[in-house]
């Protein structure tokens, strides 16, 4: 049941704004310097290079935006910020910090390697700067991520529009039907088309929800008062995740999240210019830390706010603090936005998803076909590795239909492997930085600090090897040896390079 917080120091949003005017300054200031540190400039993009009419088509910039922005958010900044939010207002410095120093730089970069290298995949990237038995681990393991991602994108939609009509078997088959016609068709036929509209949908109703707090200016936990687990101090029972590693797994796509990397080279191979990249790859995750931000706020207000904002009438198995983060979306959408709200929330809840899954399938298609050099442009060679995928995935999805816990299984584990994806990207990054003489500290720190979270949620969660707090050290110990790793490491490149 909701609880009544009076007990809580709250205020007037103060930290919410404070951190919306970070996530622009940010833009406007780390941006242009990340910007600096790549040094965009004049020469042939992929997109010119390679034209095939397929996977690299000049597109607007408007354009590349809103599907980059669509690709890389679905409904994760929405989901992982309701759930993040239930810590509390500490989730705001997660986001702000994560998004400027880490996810917005991270993508920025991954789309950049990738236009600067022919508009390579992400393996291709990790090989060439982290060695060939990496790239082999990481092909499989980006592969299998991606098919994950496409899997997760399919049950949860189907179920929704099953409760609407149909059946959900029906609505299965239906999405995946879609799955091949985009993955297959060329980018502009259904993607460059359909995402813009989606995208200009889902950032509507982050805008509409922001004003809808301005105009109300709900009393919320605001971050000075409540620096600490503020579900764990609200639900002891219940509620038993610490603040680290889980925040930072929970909230990943408002923050960092590897998955961007391997959506970023789909724009990167249509990019006309290279100086479009810090409006489209740094700014559409800016765009996506706003989103979360906001959605943190609506959520920290319906968990959180005093007085109750009404969600108390709820029933009680759904109510408060323990509402799912699709009924936290259904719930306030209708309630505030009335019918727009609830067709927005339909948006948001099923097409999101369903376009996050289908661009999943693109890249894995595109990956695969970099690794066997496929010329993609004969559609039976298309299908020879769509076909093998999709076959994969309905395995995968019919063990979660048959195990009554098959979704949290597959997207607690898809959580972390999202992670993990970032981890060796940001390495990826950081090798590229040190070998073309460039200030690599922008993304080794953010490389050092999720490799610690995500090697001590492997030590530490229940759904890993849960070892509780004897994992810390475990983690700890890992940052020592990927310091000591990078330190050997640089000193023998810089010396090799010196002689």
């Amino acid at each position: 049941m909701h609880k009544n917080n009076s007990n809580l120091s709250q205020g007037k949003m103060i930290s919410f704004v404070l951190s919306l005017v970070a996530l622009v300054l940010g833009y406007l200031f780390y941006g242009r310097l990340v910007e600096r540190v790549f040094g965009p400039d004049d020469r042939v993009t992929p997109a010119v290079a390679k034209a095939d009419g397929l996977d690299y088509i000049v597109l607007p910039s408007w354009k590349i935006f809103m599907i980059q922005f669509l690709n890389i958010a679905g409904t994760g900044p929405i989901f992982g910020a309701i759930m993040g939010a239930k810590f509390g207002p500490v989730a705001y410095l997660w986001i702000v910090f994560g998004c400027i120093f880490a996810g917005a730089t991270h993508d920025y970069f991954s789309g950049m390697l990738s236009m600067r290298h022919d508009g390579a995949g992400l393996p291709e990237l990790i090989g060439k700067y982290l060695g060939k038995t990496t790239k082999s681990i990481m092909l499989v393991f980006t592969v299998l991520l991606l098919i994950m991602v496409g899997t997760v994108f399919v049950y949860s939609p189907a179920e929704i529009l099953h409760s609407i009509g149909g059946e959900t078997m029906m609505w299965i088959a239906i999405i995946f039907c879609y799955y091949i016609i985009a993955t297959m068709l060329p980018i502009d036929k259904i993607i460059g088309k359909v995402y813009p509209l989606f995208a200009f949908s889902l950032l509507f109703m982050a805008g509409a929800l922001m004003v809808w707090l301005f105009l109300h200016w709900p009393t919320v936990p605001e971050l000075w008062n409540s620096f600490y687990n503020l579900g764990a101090a609200t639900e002891p029972d219940t509620w038993k995740d610490n603040i680290f590693p889980a925040l930072f797994i929970t909230v990943a796509c408002g923050a960092i999240s590897g998955f961007h990397a391997t959506q970023s080279p789909l724009m990167a191979r249509c990019v006309k210019s290279e100086k479009m990249g810090r409006p489209i790859f740094y700014g559409a995750m800016i765009t996506e830390g706003i989103v979360a931000l906001i959605w943190a706020t609506v959520s920290s207000w319906f968990f959180y706010g005093n007085p109750a904002p009404g969600y108390e009438l709820i029933e009680q198995a759904t109510a408060g603090f323990h509402t799912s983060a699709p009924a936290v979306v259904n719930l306030v959408c209708n309630d505030w936005l009335g019918v727009v709200g609830a067709i927005l929330a339909m948006l948001g809840v099923v097409a999101a998803p369903i376009t996050s899954g289908d661009t999943a399938f693109r890249s894995g298609r595109l990956i695969v076909a970099e690794w066997l050099k496929l010329d993609q442009r004969p559609i039976p060679k298309r299908l020879y590795i769509c076909v093998p995928m999709f076959a994969c995935s309905i395995a995968m999805l019919f063990w979660q239909i048959e195990n009554p816990d098959g979704f949290n299984t597959i997207w607690q584990y898809f959580g972390w492997s999202n992670q993990a994806l970032s981890v060796f990207t940001l390495w990826t990054i950081s090798v590229y930085l040190v070998r073309n003489q460039k200030c690599f500290w922008l993304t080794l720190v953010p490389a050092l600090f999720m490799t610690t979270v995500c090697s001590t949620y492997i030590f530490v969660s229940k759904q890993m090897l849960g070892l509780g707090n004897d994992g810390y050290i475990y983690g700890v110990a890992c940052l020592v040896v990927a310091i000591v790793w990078f330190a050997l490491w640089y000193k023998k490149y810089t010396n090799k390079n010196n002689d």
